[in-house]
């Protein structure tokens, strides 16, 4: 999604080195290999096996693909022997393979394992969750991440239902929620705000998002970018935020006189205004509707007296 306004965001220079920090399907990634000459580099992450598998295709002497989470950028790059990198791009969220892929669990549209985790080989199932949290737990996860009026009442559904049997699947959740969530938005399910909670949950995706941005910061070269997706507000209210505080000068504790001249230079720009999916993109894929795309660029340290 975006993949053109996200790659000419980078301002990919040919023999820079990049990081695509969400693989997917490999677009972007592909994308950003295009503009790169001989001497560039691209680093792509993925958690998802089902993504690292599909990058295995990729036959080419500039491109690493790594099995990992992008909170682990760090760690990622020190493996790799790179210092510094000259953009990197987070197209946060679930993919629409996982989406579309019944056996993941994340969709209500099929009836599947309520499995929900982006990396299938580690970490708690949805299923899993449900059948230990409590009443509490429950609701604070669906009000919280799935932004739910209902949380309360589906809680206390969800913690009625498994006292008889265990909620396994996708088709018995979307169900019990169909039967508490009496009224939604047009064209909504009223499983859509249950399954998107749940999914940010089990995977910690706000969580992740929050640990990778100072490392992505961190991890740039002066005037390299970082360039980032989301797609719903709770993800973009994150990136809107880092990105705006790197933006303003360090402020100073309350009460200390010092003159705004003397306060330290902001470490980052922002590049443009928000930029969203167009009329074209959106009907041929109704997903990228919500996305949104932000960008900060690193700004040369200032040289002191």
């Amino acid at each position: 999604m975006l993949l053109t306004e996200a790659v000419s965001a980078l301002a990919v220079k040919p023999s820079g080195i990049y990081v695509d920090a969400t693989f997917g399907r490999g677009g972007h990634s592909l994308a950003i290999l295009e503009k790169l000459d001989s001497a560039g580099r691209l680093l792509a992450l993925d958690r998802d096996p089902a993504a690292i598998a599909a990058g295995m295709n990729i036959a080419d002497t500039r491109f690493t693909l790594v099995h990992a989470a992008f909170s682990q950028l760090d760690e990622v790059l020190t493996a790799q022997g790179i210092a510094q990198v000259d953009g990197i791009l987070l197209d946060v969220g679930v993919s629409s393979p996982q989406l579309d892929d019944p056996s993941r669990g994340m969709s209500f549209r099929f009836d599947a394992p309520l499995d929900m985790r982006m990396d299938t080989t580690q970490g708690e199932t949805a299923a899993d969750w449900l059948a230990r949290a409590e009443q509490r737990e429950i609701e604070e996860v669906i009000r919280d991440y799935g932004e739910e009026r209902f949380a309360h009442a589906l809680a206390k559904a969800i913690v009625a239902a498994r006292s008889e049997q265990r909620i396994s699947s996708t088709g018995q959740l979307a169900t019990l929620v169909a039967a508490v969530v009496r009224t939604r938005e047009p064209g909504q399910h009223p499983a859509t705000r249950t399954f998107q909670a749940l999914r940010i949950h089990v995977n910690r995706e706000l969580e992740e998002l929050s640990l990778t941005l100072p490392q992505a910061l961190g991890r740039l070269q002066p005037g390299g970018r970082l360039v980032v997706i989301s797609f719903h507000s709770l993800e973009d209210r994150i990136v809107k935020r880092f990105m705006r505080d790197a933006a303003q000068p360090p402020q100073p504790p309350k009460g200390v006189p010092i003159r705004a001249v003397d306060l330290p230079a902001p470490v980052m720009q922002l590049i443009g205004k928000p930029v969203k999916a167009g009329a074209a993109e959106v009907a041929t894929n109704p997903r990228a509707r919500s996305a949104v795309l932000r960008v900060a660029e690193k700004l040369v340290p200032a040289c002191s007296d």
